[in-house]
């Protein structure tokens, strides 16, 4: 089953149940999807799981930056509202590697390319995209990629 299917599918099932915090959870996923399809029709593609899974990501870092914010701001009950939906973004997510799984791999094609300068992180960060897919977070990679070649 798609992602798109699996997030459709269970938004009508909180619609059903009547759990109107998930359904406007849900509602903000499917309108970000939305609009990765107009912005998609427009160079007459279509959105992959690849790019929905990075929108997904995109929202999970916006709405961690605003928590901060607003715990700084003394509005816990918002920076509280943020967490939930944080939490239902990441429920369409697959699991994240470990750090250390990450840095073994990064570490592999380090190797194997012969990369040694900040010059290469480009060829190891496709490689490492390429290898490991969905469950790699791509922020949290290049951090670490940037620590190893810096």
């Amino acid at each position: 089953m798609s992602l798109r299917t699996r997030i459709m599918d269970d938004l009508k099932a909180a619609m059903k149940a009547g759990q109107s915090e998930k359904v406007a959870q849900l509602r903000g996923i499917t309108a970000k999807i939305k609009d990765l399809d107009v912005a998609a029709r427009v160079k007459q593609a279509e959105v992959t799981e690849e790019e929905i899974l990075a929108a997904l990501r995109s929202m999970i870092k916006s709405r961690t930056e605003s928590v901060a914010l607003y715990l700084k701001g003394g509005r816990p009950e918002l920076a509280e509202k943020e967490e939930g939906e944080i939490n239902a973004i990441r429920h369409y997510l697959p699991p994240e590697l470990d750090e250390n799984a990450v840095s073994a791999e990064i570490e592999k094609i380090v190797t194997e390319l012969g990369a040694s300068t900040m010059k290469d992180m480009g060829r190891v960060m496709a490689v490492l995209k390429e290898r490991l897919g969905a469950a790699l977070d791509p922020a949290k990679a290049s951090a670490l990629v940037k620590k190893r070649l810096g």
